[in-house]
């Protein structure tokens, strides 16, 4: 079963194996071969029978391969024998190569132990002749070489000599202090010892042994180098006071002079004492500066502090110059950060002629002027201790923006409103950027003296000012509206002139008003700015607690309350002329003329008004759009409350409306560039508005116009005109026409049916209605109009 299994594989595989013709052609060709086993046509068995025809070939051959496996075995035995001879002769090689090794690190170590004794001896001889010089190269060779003797300390020899070189280090640095002491006393103010060359080479063996020892040696030199200015500028004496801070500082600065002249080789360069002598002084000074100010808090006035600020700023600026600030490693101060290029306009790191003619008008003294690097690591390093006393300051500012604010109602009252002047287009009150101004000059003051709390304080005080000029220079001084008491005839429409019979504002208040509104917009810009620079300023802790939003909204209120103002002046100028026009008997009217005289009234108000407002809002075009806006929105309703009253009507009368209606809205849709010269497209948003609400106001005219007999073409006409359709307007419709309340009830009532879904049919079989004889003549009414309408324009 096996055997066929066998043959059944090898027919499977010879059928796998088998190349056509051309591909084994193709094989020759690439690699030729004499080989039998490459050719096509090779079958195993007849090879084998070829190479070994009998049996006793075949034993022939087992016999070889056996001798060959002894030869083998032969040779591998003769390279492990080889290879043991090898390993005998290279052992003696490598215990002499580790002999090698040790000698030599046993000569090396023995070298490094006669350095070290020696060394030994020689630190400890120098250090009694105080060789200094030679100390210091020799003491840095020594504890080289006893690192190396770091694993050997449990040798009693190496142990001693490790505690030899700690006492002789114990010995050096108590001597290097000792010699320190005696050159520069500690007690009285006099240094009778100097600098030596002796000292400056035991500042080189201070460099190398524990760090406390030089750290020593500097405290003690600081103090005793400022023990004189402890006593000269002591709390009791007159010089210690704030008006004469300057002294103090031009003393210490005579000490840097005579300390680099004196000490400057002495110590170290990378000791930097010049600068940790200046920075113990700024730590001394700030100290005695809190605690006399403490004291003596209520003799402290704005002018004294600022005074002493800005000479405090001024030699912190001086330190930042000549001083790194590589020494302020205690964590009290850190370097600021360079703040990012601002585009923000409100503030500017040069003082502004306004802001400069602002400080000499109140008699305020020079400002610190920050450093012009954007580094100052030295910033506040004293200046800090007069911050629980800025609120002196704050005090003061307070005081001053109260009496700015002050000044300013008087001023207004005193000038009056400001002079019209169309040609430049509204203006800024005066006193706005005089408010902004002195903020300015605060904000940068306050911030040179602290980014913490004093700047919330000021923000607060900002805020509270910004409040009082919005309410007391620009709402308090906004025109009261007036209402005219009686209305308007015909007649006196007839005879009205420019000004006459209508109550309304002045030129000067439209002019006011306007400069109000811009001064309120230019208040609201700004104040977004204050808010960012404030932010800008302050600490980042601090950010949060900074918002201006709700003056901001109150500006908002102005402008809002200013455009309100302007529209509904406008709007009262034009009420006579729609109580007019609701008054007029328009039944009676027998034919269509020009327009009426109450659309001439209305014109004549619009062609005064808004150019006086357009051109004084020329810097703010958004909210003369606003002004259009908000008029057309009052206007228009206005209108059309007052064309319902407007009853009865006659068809005469009601082509003369639509006449009349139709100049009011080319009126409007003209509005925002009436009597310029220079003619712009209205705003979309405001010829949507005009459009929408005029051309409601023209289809209910048209409906007025249309018979109401048939009454379903009638109902269809209204429904298909006006697309916000209900039986209220219907009822008011009708009410023109003059329909009685019997005939108007069956109306209502057909209106109720059509309007939720007028079917399908009815659309069709209302266009054939209008081709009866009475609608075709009501459309020619229409197109008569529309003909007069455009003969007319």
């Amino acid at each position: 079963m096996m055997e066929e299994e066998e043959l059944e594989f090898v027919e499977e595989l010879e059928a796998v194996l088998q190349l056509t013709p051309e591909v084994q052609l193709a094989i020759e060709q690439v690699f030729p071969s004499q080989d039998p086993l490459d050719r096509a046509d090779f079958n195993a068995v007849e090879y084998i029978n070829t190479l070994f025809p009998t049996e006793q070939a075949l034993e022939e051959a087992q016999k070889a391969i056996q001798q060959l496996f002894g030869k083998i075995k032969d040779i591998k035995d003769k390279a492990e024998k080889s290879e043991q001879m090898v390993k005998e002769i290279t052992r003696d090689i490598k215990q002499l190569d580790h002999a090698k090794r040790h000698l030599t690190t046993s000569i090396t170590t023995l070298n490094h132990l006669h350095m070290l004794a020696g060394g030994v001896d020689s630190l400890e001889a120098m250090t009694r002749r105080r060789q200094y010089g030679e100390v210091a190269n020799l003491l840095q060779g020594v504890m080289n070489v006893l690192e190396h003797f770091h694993k050997y300390m449990g040798i009693p020899q190496i142990r001693q000599l490790s505690e030899r070189v700690k006492a002789a280090q114990t010995e050096l640095g108590q001597q290097i202090l000792a010699d320190f002491e005696e050159a520069f006393p500690s007690q009285g103010t006099k240094r009778p010892g100097g600098p030596s060359n002796v000292l400056r080479d035991a500042c080189l063996v201070a460099n190398i042994l524990d760090p406390r020892i030089k750290q020593e040696i500097i405290k003690k030199f600081i103090k005793q180098h400022l023990s004189e200015y402890l006593v000269l500028f002591q709390e009791n004496q007159d010089v210690a006071w704030l008006d004469k801070i300057d002294r103090r500082y031009a003393w210490i600065k005579r000490q840097l002079v005579d300390y680099e002249e004196k000490y400057g080789r002495m110590f170290p360069r990378e000791w930097c004492m010049a600068e940790r002598i200046a920075v113990e002084f700024c730590h001394v000074t700030r100290a005695e500066l809190a605690k006399i100010m403490r004291t003596r808090a209520k003799e402290i006035e704005v002018k004294l502090l600022l005074f002493a600020i800005q000479r405090t700023t001024n030699f912190e600026g001086f330190l930042a110059k000549r001083f790194s600030g590589c020494t302020l490693t205690d964590g009290t101060l850190k370097k600021l950060e360079s703040p990012p290029p601002s585009t923000n306009p409100f503030l500017e790191d040069e003082p502004t002629p306004e802001m400069e003619e602002l400080a000499t008008e109140k008699g305020d003294l020079d400002q610190p002027k920050k450093p012009k690097a954007p580094d100052n690591p030295f910033h506040g390093i004293v200046s800090k201790c007069f911050e629980p006393h800025l609120y002196v300051y704050i005090e003061s500012q307070d005081k001053n923006l109260g009496e700015l604010i002050d000044r300013f109602v008087a001023d207004f009252k005193a000038q009056g409103p400001p002079k019209p002047n169309t040609d430049e287009g509204g203006a800024v009150l005066p006193s706005c950027a005089d408010l902004f101004v002195y903020y300015k000059k605060c904000m940068v003051q306050c911030s040179q003296l602290s980014t913490g709390e004093p700047m919330i304080a000021l923000t607060t005080i900002f805020q509270k000012y910004l409040r009082e000029y919005a309410w007391k220079i620009l709402s308090g001084n906004l025109p009261k509206t007036t209402t005219s008491s009686g209305g308007l005839t015909i007649s006196s429409l007839l005879k009205e002139k420019e000004g006459s019979e209508v109550a309304k504002f002045t030129l000067e208040e439209l002019c006011l008003i306007c400069n109000i509104l811009s001064t309120a917009e230019y208040c609201l810009a700004t104040t977004q700015q204050l808010e960012e620079k404030l932010k800008e300023k302050v600490d980042v802790s601090l950010i949060e607690r900074i918002n201006l939003t709700g003056e901001m909204d109150t500006f908002s209120t102005v402008i809002s309350s200013s455009i309100q103002l302007l529209v509904q002046d406008l709007d009262a100028a034009c009420d006579p002329a729609l109580t007019a026009m609701s008054k007029m008997q328009w039944q009676n009217v027998e034919h269509v003329g020009d327009q009426s005289p109450y659309v001439t009234s209305v014109i004549l108000h619009i062609k005064q008004n808004v150019p006086i407002i357009r051109d004084n809002l020329a810097s703010t075009r958004k909210y003369f759009t606003q002004f259009c806006v908000k008029f057309a929105n009052s206007f228009i309703p206005k209108f059309i409350t007052h064309l319902f009253k407007c009853k009865p009507i006659s068809m005469v009368g009601a082509e003369q409306l639509l006449l009349d209606t139709h100049s009011l809205k080319m009126v409007l849709l003209d509005l925002p560039s009436i009597g310029s010269q220079v003619v712009r497209k209205a705003p979309a948003s405001y010829t949507k508005i005009v459009v929408k609400g005029m051309t409601r106001a023209e289809m209910i005219l048209k409906v007025v116009m249309a018979p109401h007999e048939p009454l379903v073409v009638f109902v269809d006409n209204y429904i298909k005109l006006l697309t916000d359709c209900n039986t209220e307007t219907f009822q008011k419709i009708l009410d023109m026409k003059g329909l009685k309340r019997s005939e108007q009830s069956s109306m209502l009532e057909l209106l109720r049916q059509r309007l939720p879904a007028p079917p399908s049919g009815a659309e069709s079989s209302g266009s054939l209605s209008l081709m009866a004889p009475t609608p075709e003549q009501e459309s020619s009414r229409i197109r008569k109009l529309e003909k007069l309408i455009k003969k007319r324009l």
